[in-house]
Formats: structure tokens, C-alpha cells, sequence
């Protein structure tokens, strides 16, 4: 008896041998047609006339995040994300280049006027600010939301032996 494997017959065309030895046929739909899935793009349903920033203005990095009055992520920007690195990141020009990006990502959103939360006392705050203003927002107001000590933590007591 013959071993099926040294048995295998040649394919007849050769498109047959470009398929595996199975025909085109078998695989495509009746009239030899493959239907492709479109790729629909995202569509953004409420429109958000007012928004909020939140600038996070850190000393080795800028992050501008845009959120809706209730506090929902509508879209943000890092100055990492935007190709700076190392110490670049904590430069003015990156916080300014950051949130003009920031707000180009949200523009979907029909956002005309927003409230400003800066927090952080990095180099990027006052150019984060006038980066959002050359992209065409309006500016509500400018609320400082950077946390100051009052007093600290409770110390702990004096180790008894």
C-alpha cells in the first residue's frame, strides 16, 4: 500500500498553487466577490457649547484634559503624547504646543467658552493658558486649583522603650 502523503496529486493551475491547492471558488461568496466591512468613524452626539480644562502644570510634565460641566473626559493631550521627551516635556513651548492640541481634538464638540483649572506650579501655566486662547476658545474664568499645606500630617509619637 502506498503512503497518502507521497501520494498528494500536483495542482492543476496555478492559481490553485497560490491558494493551497483549494480553488478560489470555495472560499469567495457566489460571484466571486469579497465583501470588505467599512470602517465608520466615530460620531460625537451632544454637542458642549461650555467646557472645563484642567491643566495639570507639573514640573516634569503638562497635561490639558477637557471635560464637560459634569466632569466627563472629552478629550487631552500630555506633552509626551505630543513628542517631547525628557526635559523638553517641562518646557513653556511644549505646555503651549499641548494644549493647542488638546483643543483641536475636541473641536468635534462645538466647544465655544471654557473654565480654566490650573493645578501645579511647573513651568507650563501662564503658556498652557495662551495656548488655549490662540486655538480660538473663549475663557470664562481662571481658577487656581493648586493644594497648599496647612499645617500637615499629625507627627508621630515619641518612640517609647
Amino acid at each position: 500500500m502506498a503512503d497518502p502523503k507521497e501520494a498528494t496529486p500536483a495542482p492543476a493551475t496555478p492559481e490553485a498553487s497560490v491558494t493551497g491547492g483549494r480553488d478560489r471558488s470555495d472560499s469567495a461568496p457566489e460571484g466571486g466577490e469579497v465583501k470588505v466591512a467599512k470602517i465608520r468613524k466615530k460620531k460625537i452626539k451632544h454637542a458642549v457649547p461650555k467646557a472645563r480644562v484642567c491643566i495639570r502644570a507639573g514640573e516634569n510634565n503638562t497635561i490639558v484634559t477637557f471635560t464637560d460641566p459634569s466632569g466627563n473626559k472629552l478629550g487631552g493631550s500630555s506633552s509626551g503624547s505630543c513628542g517631547f521627551k525628557g526635559t523638553r516635556k517641562s518646557t513653556p513651548y511644549a505646555a503651549k504646543v499641548t494644549a493647542e492640541k488638546a483643543a483641536e481634538l475636541v473641536q468635534g464638540y462645538g466647544i465655544e467658552s471654557v473654565t480654566v483649572e490650573v493645578k501645579g506650579l511647573g513651568p507650563g501655566r501662564e503658556q498652557a493658558i495662551r495656548g488655549l486662547q490662540s486655538a480660538g476658545l473663549n475663557l470664562d474664568a481662571i481658577i487656581d486649583t493648586t493644594p497648599i499645606p496647612h499645617g500637615g500630617c499629625r507627627r508621630t509619637g515619641r518612640r517609647r522603650v
